[in-house]
């Protein structure tokens, strides 16, 4: 994330969490619908909590935009697949 010259979008989720569950597929047609302009990553707050709590993430699931390194935004809860790409491509330019 913090070499990346590509925006970052990363899925803070769990694996017990039901709307991380259900926006799993919505962050994967939007990360194959926006690669390579950007990158898509997602993690597990339960095998990686230091990077949570390293970015302040309280709740699941949270999206967060990264621009050369630098957090630029973020979405918490569920959303829809347009939501989520016109979020993402406001990045990606």
């Amino acid at each position: 994330m913090r070499n990346s010259d590509l925006p970052v979008i990363v899925d803070f989720w769990a694996a017990w969490c039901g709307p991380c569950r259900a926006m799993a597929p919505i962050f994967e047609q939007a990360a194959r619908s926006l690669e390579p302009k950007a990158r898509f990553i997602k993690v597990d707050v339960d095998a990686n909590p230091d990077i949570a709590s390293e970015y302040g993430v309280q709740g699941i699931p949270a999206l967060l935009a990264f621009k050369n390194g630098n957090v630029v935004a973020r979405q918490a809860g569920v959303t829809d697949l347009g939501t989520l790409r016109g979020w993402a491509e406001r990045f990606s330019t």
